[in-house]
């Protein structure tokens, strides 16, 4: 059994590579041929099926891999739009020596789950600059929560806005996002006047394309130094990759 275990996943890469590299020639193999092929093949990953968990793992591994070589590609392409937009919010020191991008959506339970550690990060090292990125990706009521976001920028109260909503528990809605902007001060009426216009609407949309070119698809997504960080991070590893960007 271990020959025709050998002889069967070499017929299975050499089938595969055949078909694959020319596939005019694989449908010109003799109809017998080609079905005692397929029969091998049939059970050896019926009696194998680690060969095929392995070979799917093994595809994954290079899309991801592909695709963060991609995203790296684009972080340098691309670092104005990323870390000095103009129109995107800035919390810290603008003028610090390392900058933490996050891409979040306020009914996101992890980006509220982080939120503390942020603040912290803020109060404790004084070079550091943080750039808000909205990424409305759960629903209507997330939409409208960044518009309300970035029409509170004209008001003077983006950051105390967002730490309002981060700190909602709870359901949101578009009733909770006028309540948080009453509760922070903001003109609701100018604010809802301001949440219209088109310039909010284009900056969002660059968000999510800009997001979906760095390879993030999920909040939150962190940018820091030189690298993509999916995912919530704890605040140790916060500081670890803070004091790493210094260095590089």
């Amino acid at each position: 059994m271990p020959h025709r275990a050998s002889l069967a996943a070499a017929l299975v890469c050499g089938f595969i590579a055949a078909s694959e590299a020319a596939p005019s020639k694989a449908a010109e193999m003799p109809t017998e041929q080609r079905q005692a092929i397929e029969g091998i093949i049939h059970d050896y990953l019926l009696h194998n099926p680690d060969v095929l968990l392995e070979a799917l793992r093994g595809a994954e591994e290079k899309l991801n891999h592909d695709a963060d070589l991609k995203a790296a590609k684009v972080l340098n392409d691309r670092q104005s739009e990323v870390f000095d937009d103009h129109e995107t919010p800035v919390a810290g020191n603008p003028r610090g020596d390392v900058t933490i991008v996050e891409f979040f959506d306020y009914r996101c339970p992890y980006c509220k789950q982080v939120l503390p550690s942020l603040q912290t990060l803020l109060k404790e090292d004084h070079n550091l600059r943080f750039v808000f990125k909205e990424l409305p990706v759960l629903g209507p009521q997330s939409v409208t929560a960044a518009h309300a976001a970035l029409a509170a920028q004209r008001q003077g109260k983006y950051e105390a806005f967002h730490n309002a909503m981060m700190a909602t528990k709870g359901q949101i809605t578009d009733e909770t996002v006028y309540k948080v902007a009453g509760s922070v001060g903001l003109d609701v009426d100018r604010l809802k006047q301001d949440m219209s216009r088109p310039e909010i609407d284009q900056a969002l949309k660059a968000n999510l394309a800009l997001a979906d070119a760095l390879n993030i698809h999920g909040t939150p997504g962190f940018i820091i130094g030189k690298h993509i960080v999916p995912g919530a991070v704890d605040l140790d590893s916060l500081r670890n990759m803070i004091a790493d960007a210094r260095k590089e």
